[in-house]
């Protein structure tokens, strides 16, 4: 298959993963986290919402349905590498498609248990990860082949820190989003933990991260690194900044649900930055090791 044709696809699902992420945040923040209150049928002997559920219900269904959508892409995509011949691709396609079902599973348990708070976190963790597998399966599906290291160890090493402290910081959001307001349904229980605390934490753990970010980039400055990574760098701490801003101004407002869904948004874009980070340090197939010197042509291969 047509290379720029596998990467379209990929790229459609990289779009299809954050979008569902989103809807699914809109589904919470109306309060239709229980508008189809079983599964995997809507209500009890109807895959449909009734219309006792009315909007909540119409919600909850329409983003069940969104599942199917997701389905499809990732179908594609799995199809599409396969027949591209790029075996360095298959596994990252594989584990995008099969992240759907266990993803719905983890939605069905999630809703089974009244939107426990830590199923709703585990959920969204999950997409999470759904996302940053696309989008390095995206990128790579860009270039030949994964090469060597562009940068030196000690960089290498600092991009994984900030990709923990990524995940760090998502954990404790989701803590903070189960403490808070935004159970989606009136009836959902919360964490217990003190939100204002937890709020905190979360808030000391992206100091640390946009710290890395800003060491990191700084280190590839002084060193000349390759423009991708310190572009790479550079985007995921604009995204970050951005982020914070959102977060400070959503908590000092009381949570507005725009907000609160814009920060869901930008959660999904830190994820995928940070998916691209980590693929910008190697560079394709064909590019040389860090410190390697090129082949010197003699005039036998001339």
């Amino acid at each position: 298959m047509n290379p720029a044709t596998v990467s379209r696809i990929a790229l459609a699902n990289v779009v299809a993963n954050g979008v569902i992420v989103v809807t699914g945040g809109a589904v919470r923040l109306t309060g239709s986290g229980l508008g189809c209150p079983t599964w995997p049928e809507c209500t009890d002997g109807s895959i449909r919402p009734t219309a006792e559920l009315a909007g909540h219900g119409l919600i909850e269904f329409g983003n069940r349905l969104l599942t199917f959508a997701l389905v499809v892409v990732a179908v594609a995509t799995v199809v599409a590498v396969f027949r591209s011949g790029r075996r360095d691709l298959r596994v990252l396609a594989a584990l995008s498609f099969l992240g759907i079902p266990a993803q719905a599973l983890l939605g069905g348990v999630t809703v089974l248990t009244g939107l426990n708070p830590w199923t709703v976190a585990a959920h969204f963790l999950l997409s999470m990860v759904l996302v940053a597998i696309a989008t390095v399966l995206w990128l790579r599906s860009r270039e030949p082949g994964v090469g060597q290291l562009l940068v030196r160890r000690p960089f290498w090493l600092l991009a994984l820190g900030i990709a923990a402290a990524v995940a760090a910081v998502q954990v404790l959001g989701t803590v903070v989003t189960g403490s808070g307001p935004h159970s989606g349904d009136p009836e959902a229980g919360r964490t217990g933990f003190d939100p204002e605390l937890v709020s905190q934490l979360h808030a000391d753990a992206v100091f640390l991260l946009i710290g890395l970010t800003v060491a990191l980039l700084v280190s590839l400055a002084a060193t000349d690194a390759p423009g991708r990574v310190r572009r790479a760098a550079r985007d995921l701490l604009v995204v970050q900044l951005l982020q914070g801003v959102i977060g400070y101004v959503q908590y000092f407002t009381d949570l507005p649900e725009l907000l609160v869904l814009a920060h869901m948004a930008g959660a999904v874009l830190i994820t995928a930055y940070t998916a691209r980070l980590l693929w910008s340090v190697r560079g394709p197939s064909s590019e040389l090791p860090v410190g390697a010197e090129p082949p010197v042509r003699t005039a036998a291969t001339r």
